[in-house]
């Protein structure tokens, strides 16, 4: 037969190994997002355990779901395309791409086209 350990005991011990354990109040989910999808890990129980000056995060999901990730692109207006292309001196196309990798910002755009930037 096996004795089970008291928590009061379990907590002495853990301090005189240098372990804390500190539960993390109102936490309502957790989500790891995932390339093309997300889990998100509903009413957890949440636990910093510190040891060795390290920090490590204990997570016991009430409920998991697991959610598809769609990436939108956004979207380019056509004026912006063409004034990036002439304003860089390239074609419509590389300033589409130009655009997309940056989110749209007409400025880093035309800075990443002409060598400026990134």
């Amino acid at each position: 037969m096996r004795r089970r350990i008291s928590p009061r005991a379990l907590r002495r011990m853990m301090k005189q190994m240098g372990m804390s354990m500190t539960p993390v109040e109102g936490v309502v989910e957790v989500v790891l997002r995932l390339p093309g999808k997300r889990i998100v890990l509903e009413d957890p129980e949440v636990l910093v355990v510190e040891v060795g000056g390290q920090r490590v995060y204990q997570v016991v999901p009430g409920a998991i779901r697991e959610e598809a990730v769609v990436e939108e692109r956004p979207a380019i207006p056509e004026e912006d395309v063409l004034l990036v292309a002439q304003q860089a001196g390239v074609s419509p196309e590389e300033a589409r791409e130009a655009l997309e990798k940056t989110g749209g910002d007409l400025a880093r755009a035309i800075l990443l086209l002409t060598g400026q930037g990134e």
